[in-house]
């Protein structure tokens, strides 16, 4: 096995730093860097804490302490000064480690680990690009419960259990888990509408600050403006866009026109979509160009400026978006009740941390199978895989 070197804290002078050193040559080589506190030699052995100095040669790099986790695995805590790590790094390369990122490494002493199933491989992998504690805490969850609790539950009754069960609970899973994947990954909701609708206050109400220029002109917001907030579990990237409207779109005027095409892109990319109207104007506001753009899309329609005298009919919205919740940006009215709505057509309030969910492309990808499998020994084969089969790369 190789010898791989990661600094594991991230960059920048903190108080503590750790390198982390894994492969068969790893400690044939602190033995060589590595001179013990006290008159006795160095025992690495596993569970053993050692004190003393990291040197290279006749030159002492810094006082360290050495946390013995394994038999290759071993963790070097010296002081947070970004030189002191480069220092060390550059010497245990001099030695032949490789030196790789954190995560790289992480996932090699994990594959290195063989009594841990892929299941839980996963999990500590994914826990570490996780958005939210939440999200975290879902990922944590499918190791011993979740999908390795259904998974091993399936395998152990394969003989007795009907296929259309199997089927259909690996369905339910596939569901929870688009709804679960928002929490871990986050969400994007962009902010779309005609020109002032109230786009901008409303991005600048949710994420608690002012990220977006607000006026009385029509078409201020020209390019995206973006912020992250907190709604519940969700970890939101806001997006407020440039107004679609059927004048600016054909305009000639190639910085509006160019605002438009953006727009139209970005809304392809929302998990969530919430419609800004004006709620002081008339349903004329609702451009062609932009109910053709939020077709097919998740919406919520929200009815801004409620602090003023209402001019428009929800009778002239087509049926997907007559269901509309009334706020004031401005004055901060129906917020709440805007963000339970996010949270209800986010799908996300009936999650829980001890559900089974997919959190990877390869489980997800092998319950889509399972719910085709024509036999049981077709699904036994599948489950095992999902358990202990090979991490995709």
């Amino acid at each position: 096995m190789a010898l791989y070197a990661a600094a594991i804290t991230g960059k920048g002078i903190g108080a503590i730093a750790t390198v982390q050193i894994f492969g068969d040559d790893a400690q044939r080589v602190l033995a060589k860097i590595f001179k013990p506190a006290g008159p006795r030699p160095a025992e690495f052995k596993t569970g053993k804490i050692l004190l003393g100095s990291i040197v290279d040669g006749d030159k002492t790099i810094d006082k360290v302490t050495i946390g013995c986790e394994g038999p290759a695995t071993f963790a070097i805590h010296c002081h947070g000064n970004p030189l002191i790590v480069e220092m060390i790094m550059e010497l245990l390369a001099g030695h032949g480690a490789k030196l790789i990122s954190a995560e790289e490494l992480l996932r090699k002493t994990l594959i290195a680990n063989e009594s841990l199933s892929t299941i839980a491989i996963e999990s500590r992998l994914a826990q570490l690009n996780a958005k939210t504690l939440a999200g975290t805490k879902i990922i944590a969850n499918q190791i011993d419960g979740g999908l390795g609790a259904k998974a091993s539950k399936w395998l152990k009754n394969i003989e007795t259990i009907a296929l259309d069960q199997i089927a259909t609970e690996a369905e339910q899973i596939l569901k929870d888990s688009r709804a679960a994947g928002l929490i871990i990954a986050g969400c994007t909701i962009v902010l779309a509408g005609p020109p002032n609708s109230g786009k901008s206050t409303l991005l600048n109400r949710l994420a608690g600050r002012q990220k977006a220029i607000v006026t009385d002109i029509e078409g201020t917001t020209r390019d995206w403006v973006s912020a992250q907030c907190q709604i519940g579990p969700l970890c939101v990237t806001l997006i407020d866009t440039a107004g679609l409207n059927d004048k600016l779109a054909t305009s000639n005027g190639t910085v509006e026109k160019a605002a438009q095409e953006r727009t139209a892109r970005i809304l392809t990319e929302a998990e969530l979509i919430l419609l800004v109207l004006d709620n002081s104007r008339t349903a004329d506001q609702l451009a062609g160009t932009l109910l053709e753009a939020i077709a097919d899309k998740k919406v919520l329609t929200v009815l801004n400026k409620s602090d003023l005298p209402s001019e428009f009919d929800v009778a002239r919205l087509p049926d997907s978006l007559s269901s509309a919740v009334q706020i004031s940006a401005k004055f901060g009215t129906g917020i709440e009740n805007l963000k339970k709505e996010i949270l209800q057509i986010a799908s996300v309030t009936e999650i829980s941390v001890n559900i089974p969910v997919a959190f990877t492309a390869r489980q997800h990808n092998l319950l889509i199978q399972l719910t085709a499998a024509k036999s049981n020994q077709q699904a036994r084969s599948i489950i095992s895989e999902l358990l202990n089969g090979p991490l995709c790369v």
